[in-house]
């Protein structure tokens, strides 16, 4: 968005997309139809969104002068293909962080397309059916990799060894009803770590929820979410980093249907995978849910050395190298 502008369209486009996320028929509606189905409105937005970034981007790339232009997000996509066309050098790669492109992710001119599954590459081939796509693994922060063992990270926040323990979270924006789940969690004994994100009036409730119960913690934006999911038997989130940032440290994923649109995409491409469940955003629906996955995903022990005994941990991989191969493999090469 501050691409956008720094005052009115960056205010104006923000402002737009999360009026349209809080209404759910409505981004459904302009989701699928004008979005996935390339649409009169969908291409208005995305011609409107690429003129008016064009000429940040390119105030930016007079700074820094890059050989590669990643986009990983829509908008940026269209802007960088419009950019190579001035700057025929430029390498232009698109990173679909969606599990299935819309049309604006797609443009004719892209020299490659990562994508993290087979149903994406034919999504972007859907929109050009020549377009340069190669499958990686999603990429992880490395402090997920090196997360503690689940008795060490309950050590470091005061949760017992043998209590049931949720991490409930939405994002960054922390979406839905989280304080009545939490609420409703801690009631039926479990041990809740609530985040609220950048959500301040949420994170305000969760604090209140945590000071009267205590099996309540409560955070705002943090940095610790390795060390929570560690600590948590399951995880409860909407689809999107969490979910791939849960999987590397091998816990089970409880998906809040909170999220239009591409969220629902990404929310079925979670089911897919396995090892996740699929709940409305109502505290009676989170606590049943969560009950019946772990009644059917018993947690696993740790060991006597105390290392974590949960199946499927991912081992770390170097996306570093992934996304060298990919781009060789493309025939794209990079100057120098």
């Amino acid at each position: 968005m501050k691409l956008l502008g720094t005052k009115g369209p960056s205010a104006v486009g923000d402002w737009v997309f999360r009026r349209l996320l809080s209404s759910t028929p409505v981004y459904d509606a302009f989701h699928f139809s004008q979005l996935r189905g390339d649409g009169p409105l969908g291409r208005f937005v995305d011609n409107a969104g690429v003129k008016t970034m064009l000429r940040n981007l390119r105030e930016e790339v007079a700074k820094f002068r890059p050989q590669l232009v990643v986009s990983v997000f829509a908008t940026g996509a269209g802007a960088a293909v419009h950019l190579k066309a001035d700057q025929p050098e430029l390498v232009t790669v698109v990173f679909l962080t969606d599990s299935f492109a819309h049309r604006m992710w797609v443009h004719e001119g892209t020299d490659l397309f990562l994508v993290t599954s087979d149903m994406a590459a034919a999504s972007v081939r859907r929109y050009w059916p020549q377009a340069p796509v190669e499958v990686v693994n999603a990429p992880v922060r490395p402090g997920f990799y090196e997360a503690p063992a689940k008795r060490e990270a309950r050590r470091r926040f005061g949760v017992p060894d043998d209590a049931g323990c949720v991490l409930l979270m939405s994002g960054a924006w922390g979406m839905g009803p989280l304080d009545e789940a939490a609420d409703a969690l801690a009631a039926a004994g479990y041990w809740v770590f609530a985040v609220g994100g950048i959500n301040k009036k949420l994170a305000r409730r969760l604090e209140a929820v945590a000071a009267a119960r205590r099996e309540v913690i409560a955070f705002g934006y943090t940095d610790r979410i390795p060390e929570l999911m560690a600590a948590s038997d399951v995880i409860v989130t909407s689809s999107g980093d969490t979910c791939r940032e849960a999987r590397v440290i091998g816990r089970g994923l409880i998906l809040l249907d909170v999220v239009p649109g591409h969220g629902r995409e990404n929310l079925m491409h979670e089911l897919e995978l396995g090892n996740a469940a699929v709940c409305s955003p109502e505290a009676a629906s989170v606590l049943g849910t969560v009950r019946q996955f772990l009644a059917d995903h018993p947690p696993a022990e740790e060991g006597a050395d105390g290392v974590s005994g949960d199946a499927g941990r991912v081992s770390a991989a170097s996306w570093d190298d992934e996304f060298v191969v990919a781009l060789t493999k493309a025939g794209v090469v990079l100057p120098g």
